[in-house]
C-alpha cells in the first residue's frame, strides 16, 4: 500500500529525477562542441601622444594608453578558451612583436600582466610615423594567419610631408585586421615626463616641430617665404601650429585602414572590441572544444526542486 502511494506521488519522482539529474553532472560533466575561436596579435602604439589624457574609466580622467590597457584586458575575459592573443607596440616607424599568441584562458594570469606592464617609457625612438609603422607591422606578419590590431591616435611627430607617403600595394589584404583609433576628436595637451616619470607639465608649441623637415616641400616655392632650394626648401619663416597638441586623426586612420585592406574602429568603450570583431569580415576559427555543462545539470536540478512548490 504504501509502495503505490509513493508511485503516485509526483513530489517522489520530481525529487528523483532532480537526483538523478545532479548525478549526471558529475557523470557527464562536460561535451564536445564547435566554438568560434580568435587567433589575435595586438599592436600597442606607446609614443607619447598616448599619454594625453582624453578618456574616462571609474569617473576618473585617464590616458589612452591606459584606456588601451584596459580595453584589451576586458578582451582577455571576452574572448572564447582556446583563442590566443599576442602583444606587440610601435614607435617611431617601426613594430616590434613581444610575444607570439598566447591561450587567453590557460595564460591569462600571464597575458594580463604583459597587457599592465605596457609602458610609453619602452619606446626606443621618440619619433611617430603611423603609416610606416603600420607597414612595418605588415611586413613583420604578412605570412602569418592571426587578425591584427592596430591600435594608435594616429598622431604623426613630426608631421609627415604629404610627398612621401606609404605605399600599401604590397601588403594590401595580406592580413585581416582592425585599425582601432585611439582618443578623443578635440585637441588636448600632451604630458611632459621626466625620465623617473614624472609629470612636469606639458608640451609647449616651442617642444614640438609644425611642420615636416623632410625632403622637399609640397608647396609651390614662389609661395614658401624664404625658399631655397638647398639650404630651405621648406622656407626661412617660423611656422607656429597645433602639433603640440593631440587629438585622433580619425580621417587619416581611416584612409590608411582602406590602403592596408583593413576596416576601421573608433575606440569609445571597452566592449566595442570583440563586437566589431564579430561583425567584421574577420571571420573565426571554430574548433571543436570541451564545454563545461555542469550549469545545465544544475539549472535543470534547481529548475525540477522549485516546481515541487508551484
Amino acid at each position: 500500500m504504501l509502495n503505490r502511494q509513493i508511485a503516485k506521488d509526483y513530489r517522489f519522482w520530481f525529487l528523483l529525477l532532480a537526483l538523478a539529474t545532479m548525478l549526471s553532472s558529475f557523470v557527464y560533466p562536460t561535451k564536445i562542441e564547435p566554438r568560434p575561436t580568435y587567433q589575435i596579435i595586438a599592436i600597442v602604439d606607446i609614443t607619447r601622444s598616448m599619454n594625453a589624457e582624453d578618456y574616462h574609466l571609474d569617473e576618473k580622467t585617464v590616458s589612452r594608453l591606459e584606456f588601451v590597457k584596459h580595453t584589451l584586458s576586458e578582451l582577455l575575459l571576452q574572448l572564447p578558451c582556446e583563442s590566443k592573443l599576442g602583444l606587440g607596440v610601435f614607435t617611431d616607424r617601426r613594430s616590434t612583436l613581444l610575444f607570439d599568441p598566447i591561450d587567453v584562458c590557460t595564460g591569462h594570469n600571464e597575458l594580463d600582466a604583459a597587457i599592465k606592464a605596457l609602458d610609453w617609457r619602452m619606446a626606443w625612438a621618440a619619433d611617430s610615423r603611423i603609416a610606416s609603422g603600420l607597414f612595418s607591422t605588415l611586413e613583420m606578419l604578412k605570412d602569418r594567419k592571426e587578425t591584427l590590431l592596430f591600435m594608435t591616435d594616429g598622431h604623426e611627430a613630426p608631421p609627415i610631408n604629404p610627398r612621401y607617403r606609404t605605399d600599401f600595394s604590397s601588403v594590401k589584404n595580406k592580413l585581416k585586421g582592425l585599425v582601432v583609433g585611439i582618443g578623443g576628436t578635440q585637441p588636448v595637451p600632451i604630458p611632459k615626463y621626466n625620465q623617473r616619470g614624472e609629470c612636469e607639465g606639458f608640451y609647449s608649441v616651442e617642444d614640438v616641430p609644425h611642420r615636416s623637415a623632410f625632403g622637399e616641400s609640397d608647396l609651390n616655392p614662389e609661395k614658401i617665404e624664404g625658399y631655397n632650394a638647398r639650404n630651405a626648401p621648406f622656407g626661412s619663416a617660423e611656422t607656429i601650429g597645433t602639433e603640440h597638441l593631440s587629438a585622433l586623426n580619425e580621417s587619416y586612420l581611416s584612409q590608411l585602414s582602406l590602403e592596408a585592406g583593413f576596416e576601421y574602429l573608433h575606440l569609445t568603450e571597452p566592449q566595442t572590441m570583440l563586437a566589431k570583431l564579430e561583425a567584421s569580415n574577420i571571420y573565426p576559427v571554430v574548433k571543436n572544444s570541451v564545454a563545461d555543462i555542469r550549469w545545465q545539470w544544475a539549472i535543470l536540478a534547481l529548475s525540477l526542486t522549485i516546481a515541487l512548490w508551484l
